[in-house]
């Protein structure tokens, strides 16, 4: 096969272009904090990435299209299988759609310094880790290769996209933090918070990037949880403790020291249970035949969807369902 031409490199992904229309997408074992990458590589987080996001891609098919077009078949080069999404080249919108459900992290800190997140009145005398009346959407930029991202209120992110444009992207947010946390539920876990990115295609606005992956969610066990310290979590909190605890000797300034055996190890333990807890799968069957995500199928074999071989890409793919109405272009 001829190699694909490059088109970025970023922290934990690399883009290759397929023709003018597609993109394949690389998931890496490669993990950072604070916007810098370890040396030190997580083995199979990447094919967890992408997994998790496939699976996700199908079961939120019915909210919102989404970019995925085939993570098996003959598009996915040898070496890539397993890591590798073929999906739609859309432009990306210029912002991240922030779902949270519980006040923890950069939420908690802005709630104790105004008693609001991005814009959003909470009640006041919430408890770090506290569950939230309503799930609330905080938007973010989305800042160049090693800056942070930084929240900002409905008001700004509206003037970025059009206030039109980003009441659907709140609307569809809030759907599949909603629908995402109650299957989340169903495994005795709790969705405190996510992320989204979103595009827009030849049809309207798309789901895009990795979805509900412990990379860009937090899952907590439901089980024993407790308000008023911080939360456990199957992602990569693990390494950031680590990172500014007294052993890694890590100056806030320096590149980022070599992870020890026994915080990797632990690191890809959390990935592989986020993954086991919620499909039921062993990522050891990974790459699957669809009939084997346990999804509803009444979408598959139609209009694209697996069993499909009418576009040479397609070889396990996803059902593209129609918009809800609700989120219908107004």
């Amino acid at each position: 096969m001829t190699p694909l031409p490059t088109l970025a490199t970023g922290k934990v992904r690399d883009l290759y272009a397929v023709g003018d229309d597609h993109l394949l997408v690389v998931a890496s074992d490669r993990i950072s904090a604070f916007e810098h990458v370890f040396p030190t590589p997580v083995p199979d987080k990447g094919r967890v990435l992408t997994a998790m996001s496939v699976f996700w891609f199908r079961e939120l098919a019915d909210v919102l299209p989404n970019h995925l077009v085939a993570w098996d078949g003959p598009a996915i080069p040898e070496a890539f299988r397993g890591r590798a999404l073929l999906v739609e080249r859309l432009d990306m919108l210029p912002v991240e759609a922030v779902v949270r459900g519980h006040l923890t992290g950069r939420g908690y800190a802005d709630y104790r310094r105004s008693g609001a997140v991005c814009g959003v009145e909470l009640p006041p005398g919430l408890a770090e880790s506290a569950r939230l009346p309503e799930p609330i959407f905080t938007p973010s930029t989305k800042a160049r290769p090693g800056e942070p991202d930084e929240n900002i209120d409905f008001d700004t992110f509206a003037a970025v996209l059009g206030r039109k444009l980003a009441e659907e992207v709140r609307e569809a947010s809030l759907e599949l933090y909603r629908r995402g946390a109650a299957r989340a539920a169903e495994q005795g876990l709790l969705l405190a918070d996510t992320k989204f990115e979103f595009g827009i295609g030849r049809n309207g606005l798309v789901l895009a990037d990795e979805l509900l992956t412990p990379d860009s969610a937090r899952y907590w066990l439901a089980d024993g949880h407790r308000t008023g310290r911080p939360r456990p979590s199957f992602d990569k909190q693990h390494v950031r403790d680590w990172l500014v605890g007294p052993t890694s000797g890590w100056d806030c300034v320096s590149a980022l020291p070599p992870l020890p055996p026994e915080v990797v190890q632990a690191t890809r333990e959390r990935y592989l249970a986020a993954y086991h807890r919620i499909t039921g799968l062993s990522l050891a069957d990974w790459p699957c035949d669809p009939a084997d995500l346990r999804q509803p199928a009444g979408g598959l074999g139609q209009r694209g969807g697996a069993g499909d071989r009418r576009h040479p890409h397609r070889d396990h793919d996803v059902p593209r369902s129609r918009r809800p109405a609700a989120l219908q272009p107004r």
